[in-house]
C-alpha cells in the first residue's frame, strides 16, 4: 500500500483542498497520514521519516512555496529519504514551477487538478519498497 504524507508547510491556514486531496487518496486505497495546519518543514521531515511514507503531498497557499517547498525536498534529501516522492499543489504560479522541480519536487499540482491526475502521478512514481 502506498503511504502519502500530506502537509500543510507554513503560516498557510486553508486547509480545504488538502482535507479533499487527502480523503480522494485514501478513497483511492492510499494510506495518508495527514499532519495539520501550520508545520514547519522540519516536523514534515520528520513525520515523513517516522511514517515510513513513499509520498510527500505539500499544499501551500500562502505564497511561501518558494522558500518552504525547496527546503522540505533538501531536508529529505538529507535524511536519505531520495526516493520519496514529493508533490505540491495549490496556489503556485507556473513561473515558479521550473524552479521547484529543479529542487526535487516531482510536480506540482494547479487549482483545477482532479484527483484522478494525482492518484494517477502517485500510481505511476511513487517507488513502493518489497
Amino acid at each position: 500500500m502506498i503511504r502519502v504524507l500530506v502537509a500543510k508547510p507554513g503560516l498557510d491556514g486553508h486547509d480545504r483542498g488538502a482535507k479533499v486531496v487527502a480523503r480522494g487518496l485514501r478513497d483511492a486505497g492510499m494510506e495518508v497520514i495527514y499532519t495539520g495546519l501550520h508545520r514547519s518543514p522540519e516536523a514534515i521531515v520528520r513525520a515523513a521519516l517516522e511514517e515510513d511514507v513513499q509520498v510527500v503531498g505539500l499544499s501551500i497557499l500562502s505564497g511561501a512555496h518558494n522558500r518552504l517547498v525547496p527546503e522540505i525536498a533538501a531536508q529529505l534529501k538529507a535524511e536519505g529519504l531520495d526516493e520519496v516522492l514529493v508533490i505540491a499543489g495549490g496556489i503556485i504560479p507556473e513561473d515558479d514551477v521550473p524552479g521547484l522541480l529543479e529542487a526535487g519536487v516531482s510536480a506540482v499540482f494547479p487549482p483545477g487538478s482532479t484527483l484522478d491526475q494525482i492518484v494517477d502521478y502517485i500510481r505511476e512514481h511513487a517507488v513502493i519498497p518489497g
